[in-house]
């Protein structure tokens, strides 16, 4: 079988991204992990690529030296991860773009909807991927969610409702801790902290499930530690372009949670419930019948959710077989382009750069909002209007 190459910006020895992203890509093997520069530090970064197994020529320094090393060679990398700090990922996503290589970014995309504009813009001129890891949206169930919507098994949608609330941010003793400190320092998070960091995951999987983007917004932001620059607990309320209410509640500081990613979508006939932290079952209860439980891998799910299961019913599905879905999905675009045919349809889920940018106006907007005690501000990126 034909294998894309594949390398990874940053996600070094310690991070917590890297390993996801390293198991997702190898998961289904259409991917070979060849290039990398995975430290700020280049001796560290070069090291650990080599004990990954990368060859030494192709464990890059920073990624200046990756795009020059790789962008003439004949077995260049198809695809680039950048899983760096968020001030860096425009300026090297728009590299790789520009060199006619594909890119899945870390959210968010950028700091700025000017940035993010222009990413989407290069990237069509390109005619390059560019993918951004909204990758909760890749478990099974969250894709049968959607599809169970679009079928209209809810009738019209009314009201989602998502969260994203943990706590391991709530000790103020972890202020100067490198893995804490960055995500509320506007120099390297941008202009906003937890929403930017989690908030957003939840508001795309709300699109992505309800069928619906982002029109409008209302913020309330919050430090509760009151030494942090950028929020750590926001409440944001929200209207979508199918006249859908949504609700969104992220937190950093809630002692007690885990991950706390959640998703509640109610219709005229019905309603659905999930949760990361069990991921397995999907809660749906229509109109005037008893609850029912749906799980993940038994028979007679969608197509979507048929491609999405990995493993057999009753077992457990985790956050790497989701990133993996992401992974298949652009793998399938990058095979079906090659082979010049049309990719599966069940199999062309991944976010793009245009939701990469949707995030990136509610960031700004939600930030804008705040600042005003709430007012409710347009979040519709002026690009796509």
């Amino acid at each position: 079988m034909k294998q894309l190459n594949w390398g990874m910006i940053g996600g070094g020895k310690g991070s917590q991204i890297g390993p996801a992203h390293r198991l997702a890509a190898g998961l289904d093997a259409h991917f070979k992990f060849v290039a990398g520069a995975l430290d700020h530090d280049p001796a560290a970064g070069r090291a650990y690529a080599q004990e990954l197994g990368v060859a030494s020529d192709r464990a890059y320094g920073d990624w200046r030296a990756m795009l020059e090393g790789e962008r003439h060679r004949p077995d260049r990398v198809d695809l680039v991860t950048v899983a760096t700090p968020n001030s860096t990922h425009y300026e090297i996503t728009k590299a790789f773009l520009q060199a006619g290589i594909n890119v899945l970014c870390e959210k968010p995309m950028t700091v700025t909807e000017a940035e993010a504009e222009d990413l989407v813009l290069t990237a069509r001129a390109s005619g390059c991927i560019c993918a951004v890891n909204y990758g909760y949206t890749g478990y099974a169930l969250v894709r049968h969610m959607r599809a169970m919507v679009a079928r209209g098994d809810l009738g019209n949608v009314r009201l989602v409702v998502a969260e994203f609330a943990h706590g391991h941010h709530a000790n103020a003793a972890d202020a100067n801790n490198p893995r804490v400190r960055w995500r509320y320092d506007p120099a390297q998070a941008g202009v906003s902290a937890q929403f930017a960091d989690c908030g957003i995951h939840a508001l795309h999987m709300a699109s992505f499930v309800a069928g619906q983007e982002v029109a409008k917004l209302s913020s309330d932001f919050a430090s509760c530690l009151p030494e942090r620059v950028l929020e750590d607990d926001a409440m944001v309320n929200f209207r979508m372009d199918g006249g859908t209410v949504g609700r969104l509640w992220t937190s950093s500081v809630a002692i007690g949670r885990q991950h706390g990613l959640t998703l509640q979508v109610f219709g005229e006939t019905g309603g659905l419930r999930w949760s990361q932290e069990q991921p397995n079952q999907l809660f749906y209860m229509p109109l005037g019948q008893r609850l029912q439980v749906i799980e993940r891998g038994e028979g007679n799910l969608s197509p979507e959710a048929d491609c999405a299961s990995r493993v057999t019913v009753g077992h457990a599905e985790g956050m790497p077989l989701a990133f993996g879905n992401i992974y298949r999905d652009l793998a399938e675009s990058l095979f079906a382009a090659a082979e010049h045919r049309a990719p599966n349809p069940a199999m062309t889920l991944y976010p793009t750069a245009e939701d990469g940018l949707r995030s990136i106006a509610a960031i700004h907007a939600a930030v804008a909002s705040a600042k005003a005690d709430g007012a409710w501000v347009d979040a519709w990126p002026k690009l796509l209007r």
